[in-house]
């Protein structure tokens, strides 16, 4: 497809004031504390292609490619990566959605290794004599931990797509988690302000406040308990965290979490049980799919949210040429396009294995084209807007019952690997909010999610059916969107994701339509300032945004806004011609991305 270039569009300016670009940056070994990997936003190459936010992370995918490793076996050995130089955002104590693109049949798949709530749970989980937990409270404790699903993630991965054993994969981080890492100044920030609750726990603080203090940025942060957890996994298999003396200590921290005596913090114990790690699995199952521009779009169905939150809101795009209109006329339909489609994932989507949510009909045009018709060029929608029904579409239907977004934490990373055959994985994997639980199990050097927390503790509006209440072995709803776009031969286009919680949908959304509609290089629509609505009363904006005329001219209309510092991170890969590929990473956000290639182009 031919894709329009629009010409001095301010959106363009802002993004490359931003973008600093290095073409063909290739990976160096797997970097130790003395040896530094650089990070660099843009690699054009051949042989494979890693973007993700950590350099160490992209440099252990690579490792593999070079060697001979496919994408699928480049993603785990990169997540693996991520576990130890990103572990306030993932890990094995955590869960995640991996989508695959098979080159040789051009088919797309997808695993929902998403956590688990213990088979006891049940509405009221969250709830004591009646009354939800204080939020705060609940995320530093063992009700807050799911049965983990990343290192199931993995295995179901690579029995279905893989060509190397786990041990193998593996060894890059372990010998990362060995050596040690170099702490940045984004590290340090996200532990300090983890500090208060990470002193609650004696076996965080000796992890990640070594001789009680904050990490030095410069210095070397080394995890040898992960690095023995990681040797075990490759020995054993993925089982070993399932079954076991690991499975037991999992169990074991969750319900009687080790805190602190002096403390006198309060960590609610859990309820989780062996029987509820043995019997976690792994869901292989159809992605969302959505035609958009002539290009078909597919992403994560329920139990995440992102998929169709996604394609509903391109679907409401659709009628719009988003290629001639000025940057707030763009700006404007995409804010109102994201609201509706906030407003009817949160009363429909849900567990799937738990709840009717119908994913068919929310993708839908016919659908969408009941639901655009609601957007006016000089008017903004209020919020929170009314969910349809997407059984029985009817054009501008503004009945139903509105309902509040419910919080989801804002951490979680995303790593997109392309290898020399042409298979392209994207996959975001988390513990939640950043720093997860603030628990880390006892001698094996990692952290354990919060992921619970993303339940609504009471239904988000009493009147009506809220589908993502606690139940007994269900997974809580996510806004994770990893998302590959194929050509009408079938063929990618570019593939991305972003960390963010509920940001993570309106981040790739607007990534998207940047790339797509705007004409942006793909460095650049990631660089963009953003904006995120999501159902909500105001619209929250990036300072580049914030400070732009945009934001005046998008008020006139009726916008209000509030401001974030940041709003996700965007990791993603483009396939050009002959073979060859452009990886994409952030330029700032999170201290900047790491995009590598096996062989630069010259």
């Amino acid at each position: 497809m031919r894709l329009r270039r629009p010409v001095a569009r301010k959106l363009a300016v802002l993004a490359a004031s931003a973008t600093v670009v290095s073409v063909g940056a290739a990976a160096p070994p797997t970097s130790t504390a003395t040896d530094p990997v650089e990070k660099v936003p843009v690699a054009v190459g051949y042989g494979g292609v890693v973007s993700s936010v950590d350099p160490d992370a992209s440099a252990a995918g690579i490792e593999v490619l070079k060697k001979g490793g496919n994408a699928v076996d480049a993603a785990v050995a990169t997540a693996a990566a991520l576990g130890v130089t990103e572990p306030y955002s993932a890990g094995i104590g955590g869960g995640g959605y991996f989508v695959y693109y098979d080159a040789k049949s051009r088919k797309v798949h997808t695993i929902d290794g998403r956590e688990t709530a213990p088979l006891s749970a049940d509405e009221n989980l969250f709830l004591e004599n009646g009354t939800a937990i204080p939020f705060a409270e609940a995320v530093t404790s063992g009700l807050s931990v799911g049965t983990p699903g990343t290192p199931a993630t993995w295995q179901t991965a690579l029995r279905s797509w893989g060509s190397k054993p786990l041990a193998k994969l593996l060894k890059p981080a372990e010998k990362l988690a060995r050596d040690g890492f170099t702490v940045d100044a984004t590290f340090r920030a996200q532990t300090a302000s983890n500090e208060a609750r990470f002193r609650n726990f004696p076996a965080t603080v000796d992890l990640y406040l070594p001789g009680g203090e904050l990490p030095v940025v410069g210095s070397t942060l080394k995890n040898p308990d992960l690095a023995r957890t990681y040797e075990e996994l490759g020995r054993e298999g993925v089982g070993a965290l399932y079954r076991g003396d690991l499975a037991q200590d999992i169990v074991d921290t969750v319900n009687k979490p080790p805190v602190d005596p002096g403390s006198g913090y309060n960590a609610r114990p859990g309820d989780l049980t062996t029987e509820d790690l043995a019997a976690y699995r792994t869901k292989r199952q159809a992605p969302t799919k959505v035609s958009y521009r002539g290009l078909d779009v597919y992403g994560m169905a329920p139990s995440s949210s992102g998929g169709t939150t996604v394609g509903e809101a391109l679907n409401i795009l659709e009628r719009t040429d988003l290629s001639k209109a000025s940057d707030v006329q763009y700006l404007h339909r995409f804010i109102e396009a994201s609201r509706i489609a906030f407003a009817d994932r949160g009363r429909w989507v849900g567990d799937p294995a738990f709840e009717d949510v119908p994913t068919k009909e929310l993708l839908s045009q016919r659908f969408a084209d009941s639901r655009e018709c609601l957007i006016k060029d000089d008017a903004v929608l209020t919020s929170p807007v009314a969910p349809a029904d997407p059984r029985n579409p009817a054009a501008c239907a503004t009945g139903g019952t509105a309902a509040p977004t419910t919080y989801e934490g804002d951490s979680t990373t995303h790593l997109t690997v392309a290898d020399k055959w042409g298979n392209v994985v994207a996959y975001t994997l988390t513990i939640e909010q950043t720093g997860g639980s603030g628990i880390t199990v006892p001698g094996r050097g990692f952290l354990l999610n919060n992921e619970l927390t993303d339940f609504s503790f009471t239904p988000a509006n009493p009147a009506v059916h809220d589908p993502n209440l606690p139940g007994p072995g269900k997974r809580p709803r996510s806004s994770m969107s990893p998302t590959i776009v194929l050509d009408q031969h079938g063929k990618p286009v570019v593939a991305l994701g972003s960390p963010g919680g509920a940001t993570i949908i309106t981040t790739v959304l607007q990534t998207l339509t940047g790339f797509l509609d705007r004409g942006m290089p793909l460095v650049d629509a990631i660089a963009a300032p953003r904006a995120s609505q999501r159902n909500q009363t105001t619209t929250e904006l990036e300072p580049g945004l914030w400070t732009s005329p945009l934001k005046t001219e998008l008020e006139a209309i009726g916008h209000g806004f509030r401001q974030n510092p940041e709003i996700g991170a965007v990791a993603a890969v483009q396939r050009l011609s002959n073979g060859k590929w452009l990886a994409a990473a952030e330029t700032v956000r999170r201290g900047g991305g790491a995009a590598m290639v096996v062989h630069p182009a010259k």
